[in-house]
């Protein structure tokens, strides 16, 4: 097992074992009630444990599971008052009616914020499936094969907020060969999937009808400019977008990058081996290049039969583990092999949530294209 590995499965334990402790927290306080109200004094009780139990169920368990916590406090309680009534003869009446009716009515508030936690977590989900849905409305999936190339893309919306995010992604058959994009918006929201659908509409058209990437990423540029324009956009310095032009030759041989300030794609080979396609020379992001007059050309790199294009955006790099480390996909793919695209997605995507621990705070897309 690798040192990565290894860090991985300690940090999913930790996430593991730290929701598994936050669940048993309200037994934990039903137990110090108990022993609390037998090793003490008559005149204190374990009444305040016993309370607060089913209140740390509330957000923690379902409706019924919280009613059973309380429940379980309430016996509890009761049990106490008559084993103390037994055997120290110290039973009261009225001590005991006292305790019985907190538990009860914090039970209720506990039931009452159970019910109200799962309708704003109802709402939440809801909204996010919505958001989701539109991302995909505007970011629909690529064909499966393109110009001969086997591709799947996949997106995942961020899970701490139910805002659209302005990941972008397309790949095209053109009669200059397979050409993809991969990109991200500044931002996130209505703009945010406006600029998508600008940045999309005129990849789609600029892919056949411009011969170079060059010419492909100087009508991104043209199209992004003229949204900025139109009144109610803001100012044009608050719009970039990140992204990475590719093309795959007809004979898929070789492949074209051209970067515009985006996160590197990867190159793997049948043999488990990774490439980053670094460019020699970034370029500014769409939205940000007209500041400088001679735009570097596309990077030429090689590709071999049975190698795989990776390309992603930040959700995936910038993800974090407990520590507060980085996944790195270029260390974390080395000697590992994929049938298909959609297997090294899914993979990807899998090994990622379990680096992370937690839930994403950032929208991540992914596009794979396979030379068979």
């Amino acid at each position: 097992m690798s040192l990565m590995s290894f860090g991985r499965l300690v940090a999913a334990s930790r996430t593991w074992s730290g929701r598994f402790a936050a669940r048993l927290l309200p037994f934990w306080m039903i137990a110090a009630g108990i022993v609390f109200q037998l090793v003490t004094p008559a005149q204190l009780n374990g009444s305040p444990f016993l309370i607060v139990a089913p209140l740390m169920a509330a957000p923690l368990f379902t409706l019924w599971q919280t009613v059973a916590v309380g429940a379980a406090a309430l016996a509890s309680a009761a049990v106490l008052q008559l084993v103390e009534g037994i055997w120290w003869e110290r039973f009261d009446q009225e001590s005991m009616t006292r305790q019985l009716t907190s538990i009860a009515f914090a039970t209720v508030m506990a039931v009452v914020l159970n019910v109200v936690v799962r309708r704003e977590r109802e709402r939440f989900i809801s909204a996010r499936e919505v958001a989701e849905a539109a991302q995909r409305a505007v970011v629909p999936t690529p064909p499966p094969l393109v110009a001969g190339l086997q591709v799947a893309a996949r997106y995942e919306a961020a899970r701490d907020d139910a805002l659209i995010g302005g990941d972008l992604y397309d790949a095209r058959s053109t009669a200059h060969g397979a050409r993809l994009v991969i990109g991200d918006v500044m931002g996130k929201g209505i703009k945010a999937i406006e600029t998508v659908s600008v940045v999309l509409g005129a990849f789609r058209e600029a892919s056949h009808q411009e011969r170079t990437l060059l010419g492909v990423a100087r009508r991104l540029e043209e199209a992004l400019a003229r949204d900025i324009k139109d009144p109610g956009t803001g100012d044009a310095a608050e719009v970039f977008v990140t992204c990475v032009l590719m093309e795959v030759s007809g004979d898929h041989r070789l492949v074209h990058v051209l970067n515009c300030g985006h996160p590197a794609p990867l190159l793997l080979d049948g043999d488990g081996d990774v490439t980053p396609l670094a460019p020699s020379t970034f370029r500014l992001p769409l939205g940000l290049s007209d500041m400088v007059r001679d735009p570097s050309p596309p990077d030429v790199w090689e590709f071999p039969r049975g190698s795989t294009l990776l390309l992603y955006t930040d959700g995936l790099s910038e993800a974090r583990d407990t520590t507060g480390t980085f996944y790195d996909p270029a260390q974390a793919l080395p000697g590992l092999t994929y049938s298909t695209p959609e297997h090294l997605l899914s993979a990807l995507s899998e090994d990622v949530r379990r680096f992370s621990g937690t839930e994403t705070t950032d929208d991540m897309a992914l596009l794979a294209a396979h030379r068979p």
